[in-house]
This record gives structure tokens, sequence and C-alpha cells, in this order.
């Protein structure tokens, strides 16, 4: 059995949590969940492929309080489903079946029991503490329902409290996953030299100071500076930008991020706990728990004030007539319970999740997922928008942006290609095309570069290989081929040894190094092609812009927000250029993710609220901390998706405009819905009170209402964010 069939084999087998094959070293690492995995036949199969194993425990970690309330979330889907049952059920008891009425009462029973059944239990603990809530509020008006012989009101009235209960639980459980998501990504363990030996100690244990080797394609464990070696590393969890960064001795590295071919020796510089990525597991910490203090509409205004008006109106209702008109307790009684019924709050709270539901069902049916109800009035009122560059207004790979042959070289390009064998591609999609139509020199200089980078694993290499495939370019045969570490590559193609890489492998004439020049200060990666110290031509490299991403900004500003700002961690002339051609009114950039919070901040305390749109590691401290986030939701990390409050699922910013216009049309609606319902409470009311409504009739208008502003808000679901 191969190595590579074994690790398929083991990320099979039950309670196998993650497998890495250390080639150089021969040695099979496996963390396990002990309580599921069956070691004996693991180290059986390992001992058959002859790989040295190495196991780990899986680590145990203690529940949050967030995560121990998302516990109790399967049984809130369980009760909230037999609440609709049995609601169902007594509906067609009551109104389709000859059974006596109490099977229906006792099946409004079970729908009472089971969607109060945690609603009970909080305003228990509302009431320990001599307040109201909206629980006691709906457990009144459901009771209140039933004592008029209106059972399936009530009923309705649970199920729809209960499942806006659990949709907001499953919600907030799922944020409170960025934390995890992002100590899940860290590094577990670093190879540190003492007393001139090698030794694999857990990360925890690295001491300022000591030197760590970082081996290809490992991640490095701790922030320091390179003292020995040569590497490309990818540091897309730290500034979020997709192009590899050179390291040499006296760069500096930071934990996280992943190394290329090339090993390096880092001294390390900060304690694990003062890592870069440790701020950022702290400001996402921090943030969210800043956002979990705040309280919706609906605890702040109908939580705290109408539930005290309602209980201190049906109070007097029934004590000033008794004791000072002389009332018949009958009379006194009646009028106080048709008060108590027009007046409870069954179409007041309905009337914000009708809508609300509606918008986000609509907007996930358009490739947006709202994460709760708040989050999208929180999007109602976003003034500003800021975009993250790389994976967010760009693709977050880099292409080729530019194929530039020299002056000259048209004649050295024809006879490279004359007689080499070029097998025939098939063209494909290419949704960030930057160049266009190639002319001949174009694509014979493109051509080349990806037959001498086909072997080679560098990301620039992979993009002009790509390139090329994307195009159908039929690339020839390299033979001979040869990394030049840290400068790029050469191969023989129709017997011409060319050699592609850093412009300095090459004599470069006034014309092409001005050539050179202009594509860089666009911001552009450019390698050079040629044969010995001549160049036949140049190719730029670069992260390529998402198509919609400038519609999408023209369109956010036709939709009334007043300011779009681009925050990045790349260099200055690049978000510039890229800013300027998007059309965007404010570029930040050279970031790293606690100043883009700090941004953040200053853009709230002078526009308004601000909602951040990101994919990396490097946009969870943002996107937890903006009034609004938004992720990339096929593209993004696991850790910005956790952290936002919006995922884009189809990575389509043009969604982006339509979304918060929902929400601001959802926001509309509420209030509609609010203003009707206090309106016909208030007139139900003063007739209650006076004795000018027969209690059938109260019921017959609260029923009313709340029909209507249902209705209301179920005009949501025909709105579209596509447009």
């Amino acid at each position: 059995m191969s190595t590579q069939e074994l690790i398929a084999q083991l990320r099979t087998r039950p309670g196998v949590l993650a497998v890495h094959y250390d080639e150089q070293e021969g040695v099979l690492t496996l963390r396990y969940d002990g309580g599921r995995v069956n070691i004996a036949d693991i180290e059986a199969l390992a001992r058959n492929a002859g790989a040295t194993l190495r196991m780990l425990p899986a680590e145990t970690r203690p529940l949050t309080p967030e995560e121990a309330e998302l516990a109790a979330l399967p049984w809130m889907i369980r009760l909230t489903t037999l609440t609709l049952v049995m609601v169902v059920a007594g509906w067609i008891v009551e109104d389709f079946m000859a059974l006596p009425r109490w099977v229906a009462w006792l099946l409004y029973a079970v729908a009472y029991a089971s969607g109060g059944f945690y609603s009970v239990q909080e305003a228990w603990e509302t009431l320990k503490k001599r307040q109201f809530d909206v629980n006691f509020l709906m457990i009144v008006a459901a009771v209140g329902a039933a004592i008029v012989g209106q059972p399936r009101e009530g009923a309705i009235l649970m199920f729809l409290f209960s499942l806006s209960g659990t949709l907001e639980t499953y919600a907030m459980g799922r944020t409170h996953a960025s934390i995890r998501a992002l100590l899940d990504m860290t590094p577990k363990e670093a190879e540190v030299y003492r007393n001139g030996t090698l030794v694999r100690v857990p990360v925890e244990e690295l001491q300022v100071g000591e030197v760590v080797l970082v081996r290809p394609g490992a991640q490095v464990p701790a922030d320091g500076v390179v003292v020995r070696g040569e590497s490309a590393l990818n540091e897309a969890s730290i500034t979020g930008e997709s192009m590899p960064v050179e390291k040499r001795p006296g760069a500096k590295v930071f934990a996280g991020t992943m190394n290329g071919q090339g090993a390096l020796e880092v001294r390390v510089t900060t304690s694990v706990e003062n890592s870069t990525l440790a701020r950022i597991v702290q400001v996402v910490r921090e943030a969210r728990e800043q956002k979990a203090k705040s309280q919706d509409f609906t605890d702040r205004v109908i939580g705290q004030y109408y539930a005290y008006a309602v209980v201190g109106l049906t109070l007097l209702a029934t004590i000033i007539p008794l004791l000072f008109l002389g009332w018949d307790p009958g009379t006194t009684l009646y009028r106080a319970m048709t008060l108590m019924v027009v007046a409870s709050p069954c179409a007041l709270v309905i009337s914000i999740p009708a809508a609300l539901l509606s918008a986000l069902a609509a907007s996930a049916r358009g490739g947006v997922l709202f994460k709760g109800g708040r989050h999208l009035e929180a999007a109602a009122q976003v003034r500003v928008v800021a975009f993250d560059k790389t994976g967010t207004l760009t693709t977050g790979r880099p292409g080729v942006v530019a194929v530039i042959p020299v002056d000259g070289a048209a004649a050295e390009l024809e006879h490279a290609l004359a007689e080499a064998e070029a097998p025939s591609r098939s063209p494909q999609p290419i949704p960030d095309d930057m160049i266009g139509p190639l002319s001949t020199d174009q694509r014979r200089l493109l051509a080349l570069a990806a037959a001498i980078e086909r072997p080679s694993e560098h990301p620039l290499a992979r993009a002009i290989v790509r390139g090329a495939d994307e195009r159908g370019l039929p690339t020839p045969v390299a033979t001979g081929f040869e990394s030049l570490t840290g400068a790029g590559a050469a191969a023989n193609i129709n017997g011409c040894r060319l050699t592609i890489g850093r412009p300095s492998l090459f004599d470069l004439t006034p014309e092409v190094a001005a050539q050179i020049a202009a594509q860089q200060d666009l911001g552009r990666t450019v390698v050079a092609l040629g044969c010995e110290r001549a160049v036949w031509g140049i190719i730029a490299i670069a992260d390529t812009v998402r198509p919609e991403a400038a519609a999408a900004v023209a369109r956010l500003k036709q939709t009334g927000i007043e300011r779009v700002v681009l925050l990045t961690g790349d260099n200055q002339r690049v978000a510039q250029t890229l800013g300027q051609a998007l059309g965007v009114d404010e570029v930040r950039a050279e970031l790293l993710p606690e100043e883009k919070v700090a941004v953040l901040r200053e853009l709230e305390e002078r526009y308004g609220p601000v909602a951040m749109v990101g994919d990396g590691i490097n946009d969870a401290p943002a996107l937890a901390s903006a009034t609004l986030g938004v992720a990339m939701g096929a593209a993004g990390t696991d850790v910005a998706l956790e952290s936002a409050d919006v995922l884009l699922m189809s990575d389509d910013l043009s969604r982006l405009p339509g979304a918060l216009r929902l929400a601001r049309r959802a926001r509309s609606i509420v209030r509609q819905n609010l203003a009707f319902a206090f309106t016909v409470m208030a007139v139900l009311m003063v007739f209650a009170i006076f004795g000018a409504i027969p209690l059938p009739l109260g019921v017959v208008g609260h029923e009313g209402s709340t029909l209507i502003v249902v209705a209301n808000g179920l005009r949501l679901l025909a709105e579209r964010t596509s447009s």
C-alpha cells in the first residue's frame, strides 16, 4: 500500500480528525478522537505501508456559555415542530371532524406546552427579577385567547414565537464559532533548536529568542524574523493578500502564515499569546461580546414598556369600576377580559417577525443569507460600505494581466515554437479576463512561458500556466526543467535554453526597463522571458478584479450609500489604482487587522453605521466589529464566514445593493405594521373600556389586525436582491 492510499483510507476512518504526512522524515501525523477511533487497526495499517505513525489525541475544550446554550437547539427544533403539528391537528379536528370539542382543546394544550416550554422558563426568570418581558406577554396573550374560547389563536401565536426563538438561537450560536475556527487553524507544534538538536514541542512552549525551523509547506508557528534561508510565504491569513511574499534573512514573518518551497529558520520575537494571530482572536472575541450586549427593538420597546402598560391597564380596568363606579363583577370582568384580549400584543409582536422572516426568505432565495432578523435591521441603517480588496473586489487569485513582447523579438518567438511539439487545448471561460484578445506574438510569448513553468508549483508559475490553458494555447513540451531558487526557472524548448523569472536575470534595454517600471507602478509583479541574457518579452501578474465590482460600487451609491471605502493590507499604490478604477470614495492601504477595526470606528463616528465586506481571516475582526459584517460565502474562509452577519453565497457583489435595499424595505414594512397594530389596539381598547364592543367582535378585530400585518409582511417574499 502506498502512502497516498494509506492517507486516503485513514481520512475515511471514524474518529480521524486530521492526517499529515512529512515526506522528508517519513512520519505520518494523525489527530484523532479517542472515543471513536480503533488505534490498533490504524497502527497495523501504518506498519503495512512502512510509515512511521505519530498519533495526537484531539484537544478537549470546555464548553463556553454560548456553546452550552446552543446545545439546547436540537430540542428547540423538536418542540417547535411538535407545536406546528399540534396546531394543524387541532385545527382539523375543530373544523373538519365530528369529534368532541375537548379533543381539539387537548391538542391545543400540547401546542401551548411545547411552544411555551422555553418561554415559560425565561418569563419566570424575568419575573423573579420583578420585570416583564416579551415572553411574559406572549404567554398572557395565549392564555387570554384560551380563556375567551379562542385557543387556536393562542396556539398559533406560541408556534410563531417558538420558531422565532429557535432561529435566533441557531444564528447566534453559529456566530460564536468564529473564535473556535481561528483557534483551530493556528499551528499546534513547532520544530525548535535546543542544545544543538532539533526537537518538536507544543507551540505554547516556545520562548522569545529561540530559533524554529519552518519546513516547506508548513505553517510559521510564531511571529519572528528570518535568520537563515529564502522562501515565498502566503500571508493571506494576516494581510489577506494572495500574492506570495519573498522572505530573506531579516524579514518579518507572522504566526499562521504558510511557507512555500524553501526552508526557513526563524527567531521568535513575540510570545505566542501576543502574536498577530492571537490578537485577531482577541479582537473577534471582544467585538462579539459587545454585540451580544445590545438589545433588539422588540425587547427594548415592547418588553420594557408595553408589557407594563397592558398589565397595568387590565388591573385598572378591573379595580376602578369595582371600587369607584359600582359596576357589578360580571360586567367588570367581561370588559377587563375584552380589554386584555384586544390589548394583547399578538399583532404587535407578530408584525416584526412576519416582515423580517419574509425578507430573510427572499434574500436567501436570492443568494444573500442574513444570520438573523437583527442583522437585517442593521443593514437597513448602513450609511457606509467598506470593502476588503483581495477575494472581495478582486478574485483573490493571481492572474496574467499583461503580455508584452519586446520589439524585435518576433523572429525568436516564432523560431522557438516552429518545430516544437505542442498538444492542442480547448479554451475555457475566463470570468476575470483583463487582457482581452491576444496577438500572435503575445500568444507565442505566453505559450513559451507556460511551457517552462508547467512543472513548477510556484503561485506565479501556476498563474501563467492557467492563463495559457484558459485561452486554449498549445504549449510546447519543455525538457531539462531547472528551478532557479528565488529567481525563476529554465528549460529547453526546440533546442533553445529559455529562462523565465526576475527581470534582473536579463540585460534590460532602457525601453524594456521603462515598460517593466510602468507595470510595477500599477502594483503588478513582472517576470521576463528570454534566451541567455536577452529579453524576448515580459508578463505582468496581479490579482484580477471581479467583473461585477465596478457596477456593484455604482449601484451602492444609487441605493443611497453615502460613502464607499476600500480597506486593504496591500500597498498604497496598488490600492489607489484599484480604487480609482472602481470609483470608490476613499482608500486606506497597508492596514493590519486591528487597524482596519480602528478605521471602521472612525468611519462610524463620522458618517454613521458601517457595513464591512470581506473574505479572509484577516477580515474577521473588522467583520465582527462593523455594524454589519458581510462575507463572501463561497470563497471566504471559515473564520470570515463565522464572524460575518451576512453571507453572499454566490460570491456575487451585485447582490449586495439589492440586499441593502431589501433591508430598508423590510424596515419600512415593520414600521407600517407597528403603526397599524398600535392604532387598531388603541381603538379597540377605547371601545372595550366603555363597553362599546362585545368580546367576540373584539376577538375578530384583534385577529383581523393580526392577519393584516402578517399579509403585509409576506409581501416581502416577492422582493429580489438581484436587481
